[in-house]
């Protein structure tokens, strides 16, 4: 396991799903971590887990991507950052992306929040040379007949992760992404119920399963990592193959 000890890490979306497990990595390999949540609720039942497993290095807060405001609160707050990860976003099925309400809801939670969170940090960051990892997805690459708005957001981290990768280069800025494959998280459990997508998933992907949130963890502290020192602008699958098949 890479170390971070005395580093500082923010996760947005780390209460859950993949975000929970990038948190918990970086805690445990000895940085001081704040992820975020949208609820109290949410934010709340985090603090619980995370100190029943003696995490006392992992703290919540809430956060809305959303707003400007609630973000300068939380960055306003921090004593200093090393590494900024991505995780926050959603999905809306059962066609509600196909409404312009729907779509424009998830892109600004999805990809206008990831660049309005990256531009509050972009100070901080600048002070240590640090590393930015936003999460991408599989939808970056292809098209989806289900999820316009998701789709379009994944592909717009995509190219924001290489835009600013080029912008934040003098600064010593690091701007990658990963894409992660079909993940078992709340977000995909409506797929995991349903035994014929499910199996249909897994005879696709070549490692013959779905991922688990931490089957990410490694790629993410590998790209904030000085061993990635000279990358920069990488949208790295994390699929099992599933988009090589």
């Amino acid at each position: 396991m890479t170390r971070f000890d005395q580093q500082h890490v923010l996760v947005t979306g780390g209460t859950s799903g993949i975000g929970d497990a990038i948190a918990r990595g970086f805690a445990l390999a000895g940085a001081t971590v704040v992820a975020t949540g949208v609820s109290e609720s949410e934010v709340q039942s985090a603090r619980e887990q995370w100190s029943a497993a003696g995490l006392a290095n992992l703290s919540a807060k809430v956060l809305d991507v959303t707003n400007e405001s609630s973000i300068a609160t939380l960055v306003n707050g921090l004593e200093r950052l090393d590494v900024l990860v991505q995780c926050a976003g959603i999905i809306v099925r059962g066609g509600g992306e196909f409404t312009i309400e729907g779509f424009e809801r998830v892109v600004d939670i999805n990809l206008t929040g990831a660049m309005r969170v990256a531009t509050a940090c972009r100070a901080l960051l600048a002070q240590r040379g640090g590393a930015i990892v936003n999460l991408a997805s599989m939808l970056s690459f292809f098209g989806s007949g289900f999820v316009p708005g998701y789709s379009a957001s994944k592909g717009g981290i995509s190219q924001l992760t290489k835009s600013l990768a080029i912008a934040w280069a003098p600064q010593k800025i690091r701007v990658n992404a990963i894409a992660p494959g079909w993940i078992v998280t709340p977000l995909t459990q409506p797929l995991v119920d349903d035994a014929g997508r499910r199996q249909a998933i897994v005879d696709r992907t070549p490692l013959g399963r779905w991922g688990e949130p931490d089957d990410v963890v490694g790629a993410v502290q590998f790209l904030c990592s000085p061993a990635a020192g000279f990358i920069t602008g990488v949208v790295l699958p994390v699929d099992g193959g599933f988009s090589i098949a």
